[in-house]
């Protein structure tokens, strides 16, 4: 099945997947419906936030690199209705983001826009992740 994501300079090193933390977790959304996921991408840009490319990527391969990088994956399907504040975020970001005006200079740890411990992360690891992101396009 082929889902949605958001990703910021889709095809570069800089590469990195739009995620959000949610109580303490980072968490990647994957859209079954491409307006939902364009509407979230105008609503980034809307709060002035670097605006991501919507992109097509096959679920499984999603899933996996997020369980690789240690994230939870969201999957927001078409008619999706909220219950929870929490759920609310799967359709609208938040009010609030965290800056990423370094975004294209910065390593790694702000490759999702979430701080990631670089002890758990040597070069290989980095160069790993950084091949499968490329491979997901």
């Amino acid at each position: 099945m082929q889902v949605h994501v958001l990703l910021y300079d889709a095809g570069k090193d800089s590469e990195g997947i739009h995620s959000l933390e949610l109580s303490g977790k980072t968490v990647v959304l994957m859209f079954e419906n491409l307006d939902d996921a364009l509407r979230y991408a105008g609503l980034l840009e809307a709060q002035d936030f670097p605006v991501p490319s919507v992109e097509v990527i096959d679920r499984m391969e999603i899933e996996e690199f997020c369980i690789q990088a240690g994230y939870e994956v969201r999957f927001v399907e078409s008619g999706f209705v909220p219950k929870t504040d929490e759920d609310r975020l799967l359709l609208s970001p938040p009010v609030s983001n965290k800056d990423v005006s370094n975004w294209d200079k910065q390593s790694y740890d702000n490759l999702n826009n979430e701080n990631v411990d670089q002890a758990d992360l040597d070069s290989k690891n980095l160069e790993d992740i950084k091949k499968r992101l490329e491979g997901l396009l």
